[in-house]
């Protein structure tokens, strides 16, 4: 250390002697220059020097290191290793400047201080002895000196720090399969199972939760850059928990034993060290680690990214079949306080929810599901027969699990569950059914433009083809082009968007496009088509790391409407498909379809979806539904206004033209007229659409109208406002509630005798009607009705128009109206109006 502050000293003592002569030589040309006579003989400690010796003896055999025999026996200092000050120099000042005047052995030389070449290295800067002064500043240890020198033996000579080659970084990408086997956490015997991917400490990855499943599968594909392949990546297994979340078991990966540019499958075995469970379940992964270069690193890898769809990532899209699931009946079900019972069916992530019927002791319910089949994907179906009572209890009668994977192929297998004990049996039929059509590719290769592929598609759907398969109903082609002005979703101003396609309960996604509100991802997809009736949904979202996506926009297109070949910019709609949002996505589609199919299908079930969370409460939902049946109602009220102005003579000639069809239909009437009524209404408002195109979708767009101004609206109102707004919206549900079930109540009251003097009213009401149905013809009393209610405003025209059979309803008490009523003689039998008895 004191050797060290002695260099330094001298160092500083001759930065002094230069600065001066610097200032003396632009005051005073001709003032003689001070020289420095005195030599750097400061050394370092003997034990560095031993490793700058060997440094300086490896260098040596460059021949850009030679120095002259005659410099080198000359020198004072030729015995001496290469300074630290030289080293340094080199390092950090890219071997220019100061260290020019160096000599061989790194200390300044003689000739360099007191000759000509010192005022030619003076002349140049003085910034490079100010170098040195910082240099002093930094106070360098001998250990950093050591470490610098030791760098510099890998480089070689000449090379400064810019032109050293950049380190090499890697790309990690990971595809999450599934897990199997995984250990029991929750009472119910199941757990919530979820993975999280750690580096260094960090967390890289967290998947989503899978609830209530021993054999998760997730699917979620995921990458990340590394820098060192010595390091190792944690994979972690946890049970999610409302307080704190049971760990289930953890495996590793070491960088540095996976193969460069190959995708490869592991199956990683769980383990826990303070778990005295022997078997903790596996982890199935695809893994790929990648080189990434400077250039895509800079760039943000976006071009290998893009081309870094696996293999794997499109097994888990693509699908090879579909099993048909038909649910016949619950036999031998327990008659106790449940009311009604319902089946869950679970295929992986896919779920299916059966209609709520009244329980029986065989309970029927005839209803098929479709589960669609992936190649890697797990073949266990979950069944779960659930009864119900109110919004919130449930209670499991029994579970079961069939293995799907060896069933015969298009032949229907009959399965027989059996329940808890007690609990009964379920019944239920499989049908495996391939299925082939979905596909992706990249534009330059796509399906239907190539000409044999199109002529096979062509003849496979065409006429003579018609009853040969009648669920396969036609081929969807869909070209993702590009999107155009996204929204930004990052705090950068971009976006990472990605596609999802969705037919039905058919789901195909296109690969993420990294921070662009333009992207182009150029992919073609293909679907099979069950239904011609069902809606493509394009969606696009933004890439959040770990969490969900975000929601950029959506377009719903409807298979009928497609027109094959035309290339279409389809402005974003929000989720809810109501207004617009930002940006434009660019789609070319083309279907090919069998009519005679399609019409046969059209008269069949429709396709459930899958089985979804529970809706939630919304305000605006409510008040769109509000809406829509009040056009209804207003539609209804029109054509009774108009029929009511047929009888009430206010158009002479409008009356007249009524009331002769009226009594030429009646005459005449036969069932065949129903139809041909209906047919001549189409044909009608076929001519109104024809004449005015865009009166057929004004209905909607009034709608949408109406909600985009009642958000903005709404916007702009107070609380208060809101509250009065929504209260006026359950008000009026209220009221049409009510009404429906006073409708229903009095016509159920007339006939169980709540009120004795209507119930025997209606009774000889009725009489009188079946003696007269049965004695005159149905069609000459509808024709005295008729002309009764054309002519009743000519024989009275101030008559007040009603309607008999309503009238007499509004006389029968709902079963509200008998619950509020006081009897007046709570003893007597002969009460007039007869209160049910409270049920215990």
């Amino acid at each position: 250390m004191e050797d060290k502050k002695s260099m330094i000293g001298s160092l500083r003592q001759k930065a002094k002697l230069f600065r001066y002569s610097r200032v003396g030589n632009d005051k005073n040309p001709n003032k003689p220059e001070v020289r420095e006579e005195r030599l750097l003989d400061q050394r370092m400690s003997t034990s560095v020097m031993d490793v700058l010796q060997r440094s300086r003896m490896s260098s040596l055999k460059s021949p850009t290191h030679q120095q002259p025999a005659d410099l080198r026996t000359s020198s004072t200092c030729n015995s001496s290793p290469d300074s630290p000050l030289s080293v340094t120099l080199r390092k950090r000042g890219g071997g220019t400047g100061l260290s020019d005047s160096l000599d061989s052995t790194g200390w300044l030389s003689q000739e360099s201080v007191t000759d000509a070449p010192c005022e030619h290295n003076i002349s140049k800067s003085t910034d490079e002895m100010d170098q040195v002064l910082r240099l002093r500043d930094t106070q360098l240890s001998s250990s950093e000196i050591l470490a610098e020198i030791l760098d510099m033996k890998t480089e070689p000579a000449g090379v400064n720090e810019h032109q050293r080659e950049a380190p090499r970084t890697y790309l990690l990408t990971i595809y999450l399969k599934e897990g199997r086997g995984l250990v029991i956490r929750d009472r119910c015997g199941t757990s919530d199972p979820y993975v999280k991917f750690k580096l260094d400490g960090k967390t890289l990855y967290k998947s989503k939760v899978v609830y209530k499943n021993l054999n998760p599968v997730w699917n979620e594909p995921f990458s990340f850059p590394i820098r060192s392949l010595d390091q190792k990546v944690f994979i972690k297994v946890y049970d999610r928990d409302l307080t704190t979340d049971d760990f289930m078991g953890s495996c590793g990966v070491e960088l540095n034993k996976l193969e460069l540019e190959k995708n490869s499958e592991m199956v990683l075995l769980l383990d826990d060290p303070n778990s005295l469970e022997d078997d903790m379940g596996v982890i199935v992964i695809d893994i790929c680690l990648s080189v990434r270069d400077s250039k895509n690193k800079k760039h943000g890898s976006t071009t290998e990214h893009n081309k870094r769809l696996t293999e794997s990532m499109k097994k888990s899209q693509l699908w090879t079949g579909v099993y048909t699931v038909t649910l016949v009946e619950g036999r031998d079900l327990p008659l106790d306080g449940q009311r009604d019972v319902f089946v869950r069916f679970k295929l992986g992530e896919q779920k299916y929810k059966s209609k709520s019927q009244v329980k029986k002791v065989n309970t029927q319910w005839r209803e098929r599901f479709d589960f669609i089949q992936f190649p890697d994907a797990s073949s266990l179906l979950e069944i779960e027969v659930v009864g119900k009572e109110g919004r919130r209890y449930e209670e499991c009668y029994g579970q079961c699990e069939i293995d799907l994977s060896g069933l015969p192929v298009n032949e229907s297998t009959l399965f027989t569950c059996e329940l808890d004990p007690g609990r009964g049996r379920v019944v239920f039929l499989v049908t495996p059914i391939p299925c082939t059509g979905a596909s992706i590719t990249d534009l330059v290769t796509p399906a239907l433009e190539e000409p044999h592929e199109r002529l096979n598609m062509l003849v496979k759907y065409s006429f003579r083809n018609s009853l040969k398969d009648l669920r396969d109903i036609g081929f969807l082609q869909v070209k993702v082009i590009k999107a155009i002005d996204l929204m930004a979703a990052d705090l950068n101003g971009k976006s990472d968007p990605f596609c999802v396609l969705e037919l039905g309960n058919n789901r195909l996604q296109t690969h993420t496009i990294y921070k662009t509100l333009n992207p182009e991802w150029n992919k073609v997809f293909t679907f099979p088509v069950k239904d011609i009736h069902e809606v493509l949904e394009v969606t696009v979202f933004d890439e959040d790391g770990d969490k969900a996506p975000d929601f950029l926009g959506k377009v719903a297109l409807p298979l009928l409407s497609i027109r094959n070949g035309q290339q279409v910019a389809c402005s974003l709609r929000k989720e809810n498909l109501g207004g617009l949002s930002k940006g434009t996505i660019v789609l070319e589609l083309e279907v090919i379809y069998n009519p005679i199919k399609a019409s046969i299908k059209t008269f069949t079930p429709r396709e459930q979806k899958f089985m979804e969370d529970n809706a939630k409460f919304s305000k605006k939902v409510l008040a769109r539904n509000v809406i829509r049946v009040r056009n209804l109602y207003r539609a209804v009220c029109h054509v009774n206004q108009f029929i009511k102005r047929c009888f009430q003579w206010e158009s002479v000639q409008r009356s007249i033209i009524a009331f002769l069809v009226f009594v030429v239909t009646v005459w005449y009437w036969d069932f065949y007229m129903l139809p041909l009524f209906m047919v001549l209404l189409i044909a009608w408002n076929y001519l109104q659409i024809a004449s005015e195109r865009v009166t057929r979708d004004l209905d909607t767009m009034e709608l949408y109208e109406e909600e985009d101004e009642d958000e903005k609206e709404s916007e702009r109102k107070g609380l208060m406002e809101k509250i009065h707004m929504v209260q006026e919206i359950v008000i009026t549900v209220q009221n049409l509630l009510e009404e429906t079930a006073c409708f229903g109540e009095r016509i159920k009251n007339t006939f169980n005798w709540s009120v004795p003097f209507l119930s025997n009213l209606a009774f000889l009401v009725l009489i009188m009607a079946t003696v007269i149905t049965y004695f005159i013809p149905v069609r000459y009393i509808v024709l005295l009705w008729g002309i009764h209610k054309f002519t009743k405003k000519l024989r009275s025209p101030y008559a007040i128009e009603n309607n008999e059979v309503m009238d007499f309803l509004s006389r029968v008490p709902s079963d509200v109206q008998m619950a509020q009523y006081t009897e007046l003689s709570p003893c007597s039998s002969h009460s007039p109006y007869r209160r049910k008895r409270a049920s215990p």
